[in-house]
């Protein structure tokens, strides 16, 4: 919400009166004093007014999760545990997930409160890669990097894959880099060559790479570092 309007909303204000408040300066933003109306506040944000606090602002929470194989990558299922089941923190309800991996698929999960920042992680325009280890049933046909590098035409969606990194790590084993997350993008692109994905580990989203001393299950809250996505 732009902060004029949410000052105007609190009672006994008005849209007048709102922008007089900004303009003197009596409008702090954790703890800085903001003129400009038009910016936004998110629930993150602590809004006070002459020392009365009109908003107490939310913790942002951000955890990193080596997800296991067999779970499933959602805040709530019927027959499978989920991610959120391996979280032991309050209000795991505010939580969601940014950028989900299959059901058997491993690796680097993040799971947050803060909706602009996941968006950001995930989000193509972000241009922020998501690497990860691949396994196949069959050797890997070195044509592959070329083909990748161009994308790769997906019928159903009548669509072209955006360029993606293909480095060779064994005759059965890769690390692909892609830029965007179809459905089931890695094992399409493989199949493609008639090839079949038998293990798939997600290393990285963009400057975010899986702790190595996380234990599959295990989980740890990001740094202030780590958060920043520079």
């Amino acid at each position: 919400m732009r902060l004029d309007r949410f000052i105007a909303s609190q009672p006994h204000c008005s849209p007048r009166k709102a922008r007089l408040l900004l303009a003197s300066g009596r409008v702090l933003v954790n703890g800085q004093a903001v003129r400009d109306g038009t910016c936004d506040i998110r629930v993150f944000d602590q809004v006070t007014l002459d020392n009365q606090t009109l908003q107490t602002g939310k913790p942002a929470r951000f955890f990193m999760l080596h997800k296991p194989p067999g779970c499933v990558s959602a805040t709530a299922d019927p027959q499978h545990p989920t991610v959120l089941d391996l979280l032991d923190e309050p209000d795991k309800a505010d939580l969601h997930i940014a950028g989900r991996l299959d059901f058997n698929t491993t690796g680097l999960l993040i799971i947050t409160n803060d909706g602009l920042w996941s968006r950001r992680l995930t989000q193509p325009e972000s241009l922020l890669g998501k690497t990860y280890r691949v396994e196949t049933e069959a050797p890997i046909d070195p044509v592959c990097i070329e083909r990748f590098a161009q994308g790769l035409y997906f019928r159903f969606e009548n669509l072209t894959t955006r360029p993606a990194e293909l480095e060779l790590l064994g005759p059965r084993q890769a690390r692909l880099t892609l830029h965007e997350g179809r459905y089931h993008q890695v094992k399409r692109m493989f199949g493609h060559f008639n090839n079949r994905v038998t293990r798939l580990h997600r290393e990285r989203m963009g400057p975010l790479t899986l702790d190595p001393q996380l234990q599959p299950g295990q989980y740890r809250a990001l740094t202030p570092a780590e958060t920043a996505l520079t």
